[in-house]
């Protein structure tokens, strides 16, 4: 008879993080604003301009460079 135990594969050694401030790990944000953001500070630009139509695109892209300044 077969010893169960012999067949077994070894455990991989299991890595616990040190409790210092040295071994924790920090949470950075995400770097790129999420699409609902984005839309949102387009939408108060264009509001602020008098709802003018025909700059979306420039409304757009001055959300998103506003609020990448701001997430840095």
């Amino acid at each position: 008879m077969l010893n169960p135990k012999a067949n077994k594969q070894p455990k991989a050694p299991v890595v616990v993080p040190s409790r210092n401030s040295a071994g924790k790990l920090a949470m950075a944000p995400d770097p790129v604003p999420s699409h609902s953001k984005i839309s949102e500070r387009a939408y108060e630009l264009y509001e602020s301009r008098g709802c003018k139509p025909g700059q979306d695109q420039q409304d757009w892209l001055r959300a998103e460079r506003e609020l990448l300044k701001r997430e840095r």
